[in-house]
């Protein structure tokens, strides 16, 4: 058994280098550009939703009242007339870019300190990479990937768009299972 604590090397160079290979998909390959689409009439939807008074948080519609009421005829109405979704919208100004990224780089570090527990807690010290590479990658990738289908699922993102973050969470895995192998004691 190898405790967290003594993991923490590969705990932070792992979130580093999870931190860059997630620059390089997002800044250089730029492959997740179509995951978002722009709304036809984008200004008049914009303003429909400032005249509404709609602040920031996470928004259903059409959104019953109760369970009773979805099976009501005025709410199957709605829903058949549409349109129908999810919207989550944010605080006014700039993206907040540089919040975003100490939020994911903490997460990266939590996602290691969890490849670390499962890891520490499966092998002993001196364990062979390939052992150190299989446990600490399989967990990491559920951390990076494994919730991903939930929104195609319930939120209706698109599956290209998930398979494309599933994607990644396989690189992040693969790189975080690389440095606990390469750093094990």
């Amino acid at each position: 058994m190898v405790g967290v604590v003594s993991l923490w090397i590969p705990i932070v160079v792992s979130a580093v280098i999870v931190f860059l290979a997630s620059f390089v998909i997002h800044m250089v390959l730029k492959y997740h550009w179509s995951d978002w689409k722009k709304v036809p009439g984008e200004e008049a939807v914009m303003e429909a939703i400032r005249k509404a008074g709609v602040g920031p948080g996470n928004y259903h519609f059409p959104r019953p009242a109760n369970m009773k009421e979805m099976g009501t005829e005025g709410f199957i109405e709605k829903c058949k007339r549409g349109p129908v979704g999810f919207m989550t919208l944010v605080p006014n100004g700039p993206p907040a870019m540089g919040k975003s990224l100490i939020q994911w780089f903490i997460f990266s570090i939590v996602a290691g300190i969890f490849a670390a527990y499962v890891a520490g807690r499966t092998l002993g010290p001196g364990a062979d990479y390939l052992q150190v590479f299989r446990i600490a990658g399989t967990t990491a990738f559920l951390a990076y990937a494994g919730c991903e289908p939930v929104s195609s699922i319930w939120k209706g993102v698109r599956w290209s768009a998930t398979i494309k973050h599933v994607f990644d969470g396989l690189i992040y895995a693969l790189l975080t299972g690389g440095v606990f192998g390469w750093l094990w004691p």
